[in-house]
């Protein structure tokens, strides 16, 4: 069943990603989709913040937007952040190690239409869409760990 959320702001944005780090485990992967400044990547940045915060860590986020791939250790596993954007053909998924990742680490991809084929199974979706000043966040997901998504707002 899908959850629709109405985030007044980008705290508000963060704080469903800061809710859903700690419960993600190797081998998980959220697609994360919407259009330019919808909030993908400042989603993405409070997720991988949480936990390398809960791991004692702290390190700068930034886009992956021309590096394509940024990839962070926590004290339980490996994150990959990946912006999609501008790949042209599914193989470069396969150069650049995602299909790979998919299997071995958290992953969170921006412009996962990018994935074609390559998509994973049971992968966490998240659209986020403008709706005026606010967002709107809709995700739908198989895993029951995921529920809690839904917990307090849903």
């Amino acid at each position: 069943m899908p959850l629709h959320l109405k985030l007044p702001g980008p705290d508000d944005t963060a704080a469903v990603a800061v809710r859903l780090a700690p419960h993600l485990r190797p081998g998980d992967c959220i697609l994360l989709t919407g259009t330019l400044g919808t909030g993908k990547t400042h989603f993405a940045r409070a997720l991988i913040q949480k936990r390398l915060s809960d791991s004692g860590l702290w390190e700068d986020v930034p886009s992956p937007t021309y590096t394509l791939v940024q990839t962070y250790e926590d004290k339980t596993s490996e994150i990959w952040h990946a912006d999609l954007y501008r790949l042209t053909d599914p193989n470069e998924i396969i150069e650049l190690g995602l299909d790979e990742a998919f299997e071995t680490a958290i992953t969170l991809i921006e412009w996962p239409d990018r994935l074609a084929n390559l998509t994973p199974d049971g992968a966490l979706q998240i659209t986020l869409a403008m709706d005026g000043d606010a967002r709107t966040l809709t995700a739908t997901w198989d895993d029951p760990r995921l529920s809690l998504l839904g917990a307090e707002n849903g």
